[in-house]
């Protein structure tokens, strides 16, 4: 790509290919469940269903809708700069750096501004369904830590741009790409020890059945598990849920105060042990590499559509910020829902994991179905979204998996 440049088309055809290919190398090769064929109506009453569509459905409408504000928001600031812009931006080359970091903030608060109508009416409705236990209050100050915990990594990535494409104005995606890739690793070490504490309390599970419960079933399954932490989520919210975190020093199984709480102990070991399965294949630093491997062509392609979008002589300075920022979003979208292909087997797998470690469907499948009513959650939500964003399997997909696995005995 030195002389002879890709046409957009034929750079999007690359990452394409890119993240087809990823997808494939990393993808499992076994372990998975052809998952039996569910009816909603025989694990779920009408009046949990209606419940679930009728929050999840405006949801998603409000969800759809932030992301066509702000990709609005940026095509018309890309496209129709107000003068007041075009001045600041003209000013900010004085000092470029500076001035990129400070438009890069610019841009991620305006981003919060523009979508904080309808994050707040997705509050409000989340409250009214007793998902929410935050009061407005709490509310907005989350909403302000985030914000300003944005705007410092748009600064620095704003800033961090406008140098690369300074010093390597023909090919900044190349190094672009390594930084991005160096960023994603750092985040995901540092995340769990610097960024999470800033929402939420971690205390280590005390000694106990349920902490001997997580020690055998880590070795039984041959994980070096790290350390597992109770987060306090109710503080928040009445969803259940657990995750993996970090890398080496930092790596850690988080589980909800309220899945501990509330659950039947044979649940909360469901939950871990499909934790452990994503420990057990190393499903975040694979991840990680699918994300090395697609960066590489996408940052070329941001490049590309920054160079079509941005006014002229606007490389190299805090002016083509906005077009990067837009191009970044464009790209990003194209490349997660790509992405979620990988995730949804990737959770496959790890359910198909739990299920041969602790060898007790009935218990799997009556998580999966306390989670959707729990979580007011569609168990079948619509096709094409779920295409699009969804990172795991459905709920009926996953109840299947425990029929599959009790109608063949385990084996």
């Amino acid at each position: 790509m030195g002389r002879h440049r890709l046409s957009l088309p034929a750079a999007l055809v690359l990452v394409g290919l890119a993240a087809g290919v990823a997808t494939l190398v990393l993808r499992p090769r076994s372990g998975l469940i052809e998952p039996d064929v569910i009816d909603k109506t025989a694990y779920f009453s009408a009046q949990e269903i209606e419940r679930a569509e009728a929050f999840r459905g405006p949801q998603r409408v409000l969800g759809v809708a932030g992301l066509l504000v702000s990709g609005g928001t940026l095509a018309l600031v890309v496209l129709r700069p107000p003068r007041r812009l075009r001045r600041a931006l003209e000013r900010s080359t004085r000092r470029p750096l500076l001035g990129g970091a400070a438009v890069g903030a610019g841009v991620s608060l305006v981003l919060t501004a523009v979508a904080l109508p309808l994050d707040a009416v997705s509050h409000e409705r989340a409250v009214d369904v007793g998902l929410s236990t935050q009061e407005w209050g709490f509310w907005l100050t989350d909403l302000a830590k985030a914000s300003a915990i944005g705007a410092l990594f748009a600064a620095g990535g704003a800033a961090g741009a406008v140098a690369l494409a300074r010093r390597f104005p023909r090919h900044w995606w190349a190094p672009g790409a390594l930084a991005i890739t160096a960023v994603s690793i750092a985040f995901v070490f540092v995340a769990p020890l610097v960024l999470d504490p800033i929402f939420n309390r971690f205390t280590p599970l005390p000694a106990g059945e349920l902490r001997s419960d997580v020690l055998t079933l880590a070795e039984r399954s041959g994980v070096e598990v790290g350390e597992v932490y109770r987060m306090d989520a109710s503080r928040r919210t009445t969803a259940v849920n657990a995750y993996v975190g970090g890398l080496g020093a930092s790596k850690r199984v988080v589980l909800y105060d309220t899945l501990l709480d509330d659950l039947e102990p044979a649940q909360v070991r469901s939950v871990v042990a499909h934790e452990l399965a994503h420990q057990r294949y190393g499903d975040l630093p694979k991840g990680i590499l699918w994300l090395a491997i697609v960066t590489v062509p996408a940052a070329y392609l941001a490049q590309r559509l920054t160079e079509r979008l941005a006014p002229s002589g606007a490389i190299g300075s805090p002016a083509m910020l906005p077009a990067l920022a837009l191009a970044v979003a464009l790209v990003s979208f194209a490349v997660g829902s790509a992405g979620n292909v990988l995730s949804r087997q990737v959770e496959a797998r790890a359910d198909a994991f739990a299920l041969d470690l602790t060898r007790d469907p009935a218990a799997f499948i009556g998580l999966e179905r306390g989670l959707a009513t729990r979580n007011v959650s569609d168990p079948d939500p619509p096709r094409v979204l779920h295409l699009l964003f969804g990172t795991h399997p459905t709920t009926l997909e996953r109840i299947g998996y425990g029929e599959a696995w009790r109608a063949r005995g385990g084996s």
